[in-house]
């Protein structure tokens, strides 16, 4: 995946309605024959009626320690981790009516439950949904006690006696609402023949399913299920597997699926609403489709071009075949995360999954390529083979990112995908320099963590370090290996420690042994490496971005060259230090002493998950083999990443940096470029702080390094270039422009205007719009908001998703404090869909950052009811990040510390010590001697 009502108590049954240390909301008026029982937020709110209605025991004051819970009491089940194991679900027999009118929905679930061990208690999760007490029953038996604990969202029922083992029918009805939080059973807003129309849509990745229907939400407990919805006749209703018969009565249409195999409760989805589909078939059979709105499904031809072959290369790849008989992908124009993979029924948000080739930039088709191999990966690596607990989460989305771009670089070789790939590997990189990173292989203690853990570990570090391995393994014994895991533990779960173990045992290398040091611990080293004689020796260290030692230390995949990449060196750094013998590859180095093709280069296209810094002496070889055009576009990106990060933890010196940059000068690689360009806007931003008299001559310099590849591709696309070529030009536009370049801005202005009064001119394509956009705005003020009002009106006149991401992205890019808190403003409309805040969020600069912080302030508690807690993080990290200050770091923390949310915690803890971080970056900086000196030099040089 790139996440109320009221109650009544029972009475005319003889049951007792127990609440335990929590209140469940008892109605007034509630009637004798059973009840309505709230699960969530408003039952909290109810709390003056816990005292109404007999053998009422009432929840004690929220501050106070709550007593141990007594033996064999419900409260025995509160604050675990997990469900207990001793009943679990076998069979789902699921039946939704979804209101789109009202947005609500009605249900009843039959679910085949075993009992395995003595208990009288079946303990499920269920959210916001309300209950019908009078209709549980389990082997036609009512509970004694039904108790909702809403801190940990689980459903407590006890029955006066054990229950009998084996299996039996636990049988409930219920009701919930479409929420607009887009997470659950939500509703999702469209457009239809110019009316505002409802979509009710699922999304239940990652402990949301409980919301939707009470289950067994954790992902060890797969059942098969069987749904029935309830729809009306002119709508499409979607779900993992395929209609098995379906019958129109009245005003209900009545649909039918097929029993699925197991699989988790996360993966289970529903779509309903008007839509249109264009559909192919694999090689094997498969039929695929791609789901739209009416008119739109054109838009999704590349989408299924990727999915049709993506599913016929994973069945060789994984060695087994697609599990299930269709494989639907739908675009929701509401959806919080890129893309989710439930089984069989893949849901999308629009600018992931639709491609037009009039309206959309080159970067999508590839964004759409890598998404759509992502979450196809998934239907084997997740779906037929699921981590046994949210700890293994890498297992599902480290697999899923590496083998997406194993797919794609199979399908556009002409895309260089590997050497893109080494964006993720620096995202992870860059994350897990942090204090506040954490393992792959990371604790969850309860649900609501379990968000925050979708991060650049679990997806970036865990593609990369199964990358090392296969390079360490070799491509086709590391494919045999998976295939045979696949194979063994199919329509089961899997942990960290299982994967190993088949690799281990296929190719007979100790890979646990190897894997643990980067799976269990966090954090990864840097090689310090120094050549003495025939000898290069090595020590490790972890590195963290804030110069501290770190305790970490790993089993080290070491590649080195020498001069050349025909011969390379592998071997294991198993200690603190080692030396490497390279007397074998010397040959191929020249002679050190005098130069020539001397130079060393360890970690080998960045396969490793480390970073190295160099002695003075192969430091600098490095920059002449890389002024000589020795060295692969990976080891390129991967000098260039490691220098920057090494300064900013005052390793090096900036000075040092710029040097290196300087070196980039002739560089024609979109990739490289894209890495240089991020550099160079980090250096730019940390400049204003750090010399602010000097600044204007860094971004001069940083001009002088981007302009000759951007003035040589130009505004235009020519006919002769390719994808690449595509991709690098909007990259150096926008980077112009941020860098206060007027020959850009000012050609950016005169293009934007006119595409104001002609939007379909080929002078502003798709690829080039959001540098023109960003030029229109910097000259934007209150009085002189012209080019302002004309970016609003396209971005109401628009219904693309994508292009009204991309004006978003641009309207706090501008240093007007008043037109900033009118964008920001916009979050709290329905103009801007919640899950395109982060568009706006993006654009904020530092020019504005005190007006950003006193509106983040000001506005945290509307921040809270509309975005809640994973989407509030991003709202923390955007906004915090652009300051570089202790004094700063400290205000926020006093700001947050009434304020805690365990959805935002680790985040909130990365951004500040982000800030700390730069802090001391700035002060490193500061006692630089000779950097203004440096700059006037690389300024004047031809």
């Amino acid at each position: 995946m790139q996440r109320p009502s009221t109650a009544r108590g029972a009475a005319g049954s003889g049951a007792v309605l127990l609440l335990v240390l929590v209140c469940v909301a008892v109605l007034p008026g509630a009637s004798g024959g059973g009840g309505k029982m709230a699960l969530g937020g408003e039952a909290r709110g109810v709390a003056r009626y816990c005292n109404k209605g007999a053998n009422v025991e009432a929840a004690p004051p929220p501050s106070r320690t709550p007593a141990p819970p007594a033996a064999g009491s419900p409260a025995q089940f509160r604050g675990q981790a997990r469900l207990p194991r001793f009943a679990a679900p076998r069979r789902y027999e699921l039946r939704l009516r979804p209101d789109l009118v009202a947005c609500t929905f009605t249900g009843a679930a039959a679910v085949s439950v075993a009992v395995s061990a003595p208990t009288r208690f079946l303990v499920l999760n269920a959210a916001d949904l309300t209950v019908d007490r009078a209709s549980i029953r389990f082997r036609d038996l009512g509970p004694k006690e039904v108790v909702f604990f809403p801190d940990d969202e689980i459903l407590v029922l006890g029955f006066a006696n054990n229950l009998p083992l084996g299996e039996g029918v636990l049988s409930m009805k219920f009701n919930g609402t479409l929420n607009d939080q887009m997470r659950g059973f939500y509703r999702s807003k469209y457009h239809y023949k110019g009316q505002m129309k409802n979509m009710a849509v699922t999304q239940f990745e990652s402990v949301d399913a409980r919301r939707c229907f009470p289950c067994w939400d954790e992902p060890a407990f797969k059942a098969k299920f069987k749904l029935t919805l309830e729809v009306p006749p002119g709508m499409v209703a979607l779900s993992n597997m395929p209609i098995a018969n379906q019958t129109a009565t009245g005003p209900i249409k009545t649909i039918s699926y097929q029993e699925s195999p197991l699989m988790s409760t996360y993966l289970v989805a529903i779509v309903v609403g008007l839509l249109e589909y264009i559909e192919g078939v694999t090689p094997e059979g498969t039929r695929v489709r791609v789901y739209t709105q009416v008119g739109k499904s054109n838009h999704g031809k590349f989408a299924l071009d990727v999915g049709v072959k993506s599913l016929h290369l994973y069945k060789d790849y994984f060695g087994t075949p697609y599990p299930l008989p269709k494989l639907d992908m739908v675009a929701i124009p509401d959806f919080a995360a890129g893309a989710m993979e439930n089984y069989g029924l893949v849901t999308y948000r629009e600018v992931a999954l639709l491609f037009d080739e009039e309206s959309s930039a080159e970067s999508s088709k590839q964004n759409i390529a890598i998404t759509v191999a992502h979450e196809l990966a998934h239907q084997w690596f997740g779906n037929l083979v699921t981590m046994e607990w949210w700890t293994h989460l890498w297992l599902n989305e480290g697999f899923a990112t590496w083998v997406s771009h194993l797919a794609v670089d199979s399908f556009f070789p002409q895309w260089n995908i590997w050497t893109q790939f080494l964006d993720a590997t620096t995202a992870g990189l860059k994350l897990d320099s942090l204090e506040e990173s954490h393992p792959i292989e990371v604790e969850i203690h309860h649900a609501n963590e379990v968000d925050e853990i979708f991060d650049a570990i679990s997806y970036d570090k865990g593609a990369s370090v199964i990358r090392m391995l296969q390079n360490y393994l070799g491509a086709e014994r590391f494919q045999k290996a998976l295939a045979s895991y696949i194979q063994k533990f199919a329509y089961s779960n899997a942990k960290t420690e299982d994967l190993w173990a088949v690799l281990e045992e296929k190719s007979g290398e100790p890979i646990k042994n190897l894997m643990n040091t980067w799976t269990k611990q966090q954090g990864y080293p840097v090689v310090n490496a120094k050549l003495n004689g025939n000898y290069l020796e090595l020590e490790q260290a972890q590195f963290l971005s804030d110069g501290s030692p770190g305790p970490g230390m790993w089993i080290v995949p070491v590649t080195a060259g020498c001069g050349s990449y025909d011969m390379q060196k592998k071997f294991l750094l198993k200690g603190k230090s080692d030396r490497l013998d390279i007397r074998d590859i010397a040959s191929q180095c020249g002679n050190q002493e005098k130069g020539g093709n001397f130079w060393i280069k360890l970690n080998i296209n960045q396969t490793g998950f480390y970073r190295v810094q160099y002695d003075d002496k192969l430091a600098a070889a490095l920059q002449t083999a890389l002024q000589s055009k020795k060295l692969s576009l990976m080891d390129k990106i991967g000098i260039v990443e490691d220098s920057h990060a090494l300064s900013m933890a005052c390793k090096q010196t900036l000075t040092t940096l710029l040097r290196l940059l300087y070196a980039y000068r002739e560089e024609a690689d979109y990739s490289v470029l894209s890495h240089i360009n991020t550099v160079s806007l980090s250096v730019a931003k940390i400049s204003v702080d750090a010399t602010p008299g000097l600044v204007g001559d860094i971004k001069q310099l940083l001009i002088k390094l981007l302009l000759p590849p951007a003035v040589k591709l130009g505004w235009d696309p020519k006919n002769s270039e390719n994808h690449l070529d595509a991709l690098l030009r909007p990259v150096l536009l926008v980077a112009l422009v941020k860098l206060g370049h007027d020959k850009t801005i000012n050609e950016g202005i005169r293009r934007f205007g006119i595409f104001v009064h002609d939007r379909n001119t080929s002078l502003l394509p798709p690829d080039t719009r959001k540098a023109a956009y960003l030029a229109a705005m910097q000259n934007v003020t209150t009085s002189y908001r012209s080019a302002y009002n004309d970016l609003l009106k396209v971005y109401r006149e628009s219904d693309e998703a994508e292009e009204k991401g991309r004006v978003l992205s641009t309207l706090c890019h501008c240093k007007d404090k008043n037109i900033v808190l009118e964008s920001l403003n916009l979050l709290f409309t329905d103009e801007v869909r919640s899950q395109d805040a982060y568009y706006v969020l993006q654009g904020l600069g530092v020019e504005t950052r005190e007006t950003t912080w006193l509106w983040l302030k000001g506005n945290w508690d509307r921040i809270t009811k509309k975005y809640g807690g994973t989407q509030q993080g991003g709202f923390i990290r955007y906004v915090l990040t652009l300051f570089a200050s202790n004094e700063k770091a400290a205000e926020f923390s006093r700001f947050f510390a009434t304020r805690k949310n365990p959805e935002f915690e680790r985040t909130l803890k990365q951004s500040l010590e982000n800030v700390r971080i730069n802090a001391r970056w700035i002060q490193g900086i500061r006692s630089e001697p000779r950097l203004a000196q440096t700059v006037q030099e690389l300024l004047r040089r031809p």
